[in-house]
């Protein structure tokens, strides 16, 4: 990039939008966290870390549910605690043998996921020159919640609650620069997700790629590299700012 023009859409970038669960939070980590609390309290016998990757694993089948149009427009919030309740099936627990609000609880793990080391600091000094927020499948209340916990300097919070859309639905991508009043040519989309970066570019939006290669846990065969030839690529956020902000003074 020269000047933060993208080559992809020929835009000055104004806003850069990240995608959150893996390329801004540890989504497996808090969730693991969360559910080693809960099966100690409760006697249970589970690998947190499995249980969070059956429980993700859930994710885009819900939402392709709602992209399909098989079901109306519903909360990540809501798409997470069905989720939960699968997953307990499936190891054999009986979701009903929980009190009332067990299960939500659990379930707003996801609210209040830690950051990667450099994501805050990353996005405080892309902050410096262009409009930053989340560009993602969390409803607003969640991201809010994840902002707070997490210390992340949003700009804006517009979740797919306000689209609604799933990613990656054009709509997803497109709404959201239509919100900041803007092209969708002068968002750039952050993502540790290669067919993410595809669904925004076929949206007409730059494309930035951020390796997270342990978002998986160790064993992680997925998204170790950009598949795609994105505007950038970078090995974290804060690399990122320094790409985007000598593009920045260049310009």
């Amino acid at each position: 990039m020269t000047g933060c023009t993208s080559p992809s859409t020929g835009r000055t970038v104004r806003a850069v939008l990240f995608d959150t669960f893996g390329t801004v939070v540890d989504w497996r980590s808090g969730v693991a966290s969360a559910v080693r609390v809960f099966a100690a309290d409760r006697a249970l016998t589970l690998d947190p870390e499995e249980f969070a990757d059956a429980w993700r694993a859930q994710y885009e089948p819900a939402k392709e549910r709602v992209r399909s149009g098989q079901r109306p427009y519903v909360s990540l919030d809501t798409l997470h605690r069905e989720n939960l309740d699968t997953v307990l099936r499936a190891h054999d627990i009986d979701p009903g043998s929980f009190a009332p609000g067990e299960l939500t609880s659990l379930a707003a793990a996801w609210h209040f996921l830690p950051p990667w080391p450099d994501s805050v600091e990353g996005i405080r000094q892309i902050r410096r020159h262009f409009i930053v927020g989340p560009l993602s499948s969390g409803n607003t209340a969640l991201l809010v919640d994840m902002a707070k916990a997490a210390g992340l300097p949003w700009d804006v919070i517009l979740g797919s609650d306000v689209s609604r859309a799933y990613k990656p639905t054009p709509d997803a991508y497109q709404k959201p620069a239509a919100l900041l009043g803007l092209d969708p040519g002068e968002v750039m989309l952050v993502a540790a997700h290669n067919n993410d970066l595809k669904g925004a570019r076929s949206a007409g939006l730059a494309t930035a790629f951020i390796a997270r290669p342990t978002e998986y846990g160790p064993r992680q065969a997925t998204d170790l590299t950009a598949s795609g030839d994105w505007d950038l690529t970078a090995e974290s956020i804060t690399d990122l700012a320094s790409q985007l902000l000598d593009g920045s003074a260049a310009g």
